[in-house]
């Protein structure tokens, strides 16, 4: 069965699977962030999630987390292909499609473990 992306089961799908994932786990062992995350819907309400990444391990909610390291702000469609792993996260930054608030490097040195969570995402049965 197929979970809603952006939903609360979402989120807690792609926590679970992250923190079994042992190449997410190896590629975020020296990590500590809090990411926020703003998705603009066409013709509705933004969707926002957030996850905090720390030593290793990963919390994911749907809302807002508390005082961000970075804020990501990208449009549905873009958070679907990225999701997907059908665009690249940096061409996606390069072309606009991504804006970022907040700490850069942070986010540069997390690019391996954020790859490996969107490879874990990429394989989830999810409803877009």
């Amino acid at each position: 069965m197929s979970i809603r992306f952006l939903s609360e089961e979402w989120a807690s799908a792609v926590m679970e699977a992250a923190n079994a994932d042992e190449e997410f786990t190896k590629a975020a062992v020296t990590a500590n962030a809090r990411i926020q995350q703003n998705i603009t819907m066409d013709g509705g309400e933004p969707a926002h999630y957030w996850t905090i990444v720390d030593g290793g391990t990963i919390q994911l909610g749907v809302g807002d987390v508390e005082n961000p390291d970075a804020t990501i702000t990208q449009s549905y469609d873009t958070a679907v292909a990225l999701a997907r792993r059908e665009a690249n996260p940096v061409t996606a930054f390069m072309m606009g499609k991504i804006k970022v608030d907040g700490n850069m490097n942070l986010l540069i040195g997390l690019a391996g473990a954020l790859s490996k969570l969107a490879d874990v995402m990429s394989r989830l049965d999810v409803e877009y």
